[in-house]
């Protein structure tokens, strides 16, 4: 799994130029242009139920398609066989804040400590998954940890068509750690990240995520959007009492973009709710193929620094 360091404002040069997300919805992929800030992007739409993540095998439900998908979509922004930067569903990986006392300054000393901490805290096992770290600030001599660990049987799913459409995954993002680094400024952001059956409401501030939350949707319609209201609600309240204030603006990721979400029952449910703005929002692209509103913000993200 990718390296975390730097994820929110990345070194440029040290990730690939390409980027690949793998969505519920379908592929979405994006190339960074030699001018700063030119990305061109092209989207192919999956079968429903052709991806169904979670962190059991299989999340590639029809791998045939996915990697069909991905391919057409990475042959439609002209990208080059090579390394490219594989985002994943939130759902396929668990992201957690952990607090350590101290950490080996060698990763190859410190990834032991994590993975320790993080046998008794994910429902699977963790000697044999995909795991990585961002320390972040030093609070009250605590030092405050992003740590990302994801089942390996999954990782290789998702890596296994990247590479059998004739690309090499030289990163892999969870959605939104690699939407993240799309947020600019160091002011406090609330993003919403709605992908399929599950959302995520985060937190960053500057280069620091302060929260990350996931959670699976119900089926029924009805029920989904009254458990939409609850997590943002949730990351409201939890907001308030942590940072002191109200988010001028809630930014979103997922399906239709702000336009939907504006527009849908669950946002009806949040009072007082803030106003709604695209996460990684398509006009930040110079140069588009055919991509839906709120499917952005990963491959946006996860080339913020080329």
């Amino acid at each position: 799994m990718a390296d975390l360091q730097n994820i929110f404002k990345p070194v440029a040069g040290t990730r690939p130029k390409v980027a690949c997300e793998i969505r519920p919805e379908g592929v979405v992929a994006a190339r960074a242009g030699k001018k700063h800030g030119r990305i061109t992007m092209a989207f192919v739409p999956l079968p429903e139920g052709a991806v169904t993540p979670g962190l059991k095998v299989p999340n590639l439900v029809n791998a045939q398609a996915v990697r069909s998908a991905v391919e057409s979509a990475l042959r439609d922004i002209n990208a080059r066989a090579g390394a490219v930067t594989l985002v994943v569903p939130d759902a396929a990986a668990r992201v957690l804040l952990l607090d350590f006392d101290t950490l080996p300054a060698r990763r190859q000393e410190a990834l032991p400590v994590v993975r320790f901490r993080l046998r008794k805290m994910v429902p699977f096992d963790v000697e044999n998954a995909a795991v990585s770290y961002q320390a972040m600030a030093a609070k009250d001599g605590q030092l405050n940890v992003l740590v990302t660990v994801m089942p390996g049987d999954v990782l290789e799913e998702y890596e296994s068509a990247v590479r059998d459409a004739g690309y090499e995954p030289g990163a892999v993002l969870p959605s939104t750690l690699a939407a993240a680094a799309a947020v600019e400024g160091a002011s406090a952001t609330l993003m919403v990240n709605h992908t399929g059956a599950s959302v995520t409401t985060a937190v960053t501030q500057g280069e620091e995520m302060l929260l990350h939350r996931s959670m699976d949707l119900p089926a029924e319609p009805l029920a989904r959007e009254e458990e939409m209201a609850q997590a943002v609600i949730t990351a409201l309240a939890w907001y308030e009492d942590t940072l002191k204030g109200w988010p001028g603006t809630l930014y979103y990721a997922g399906p239709g973009g702000a336009s939907a979400a504006a527009r849908s029952r669950w946002i009806s449910l949040v009072d007082p709710a803030p106003r709604i703005a695209d996460l990684g929002a398509p006009e930040t692209a110079s140069a588009m193929i055919s991509i839906p509103a709120g499917v952005s913000a990963g491959v946006t993200g996860a080339l913020a620094a080329e």
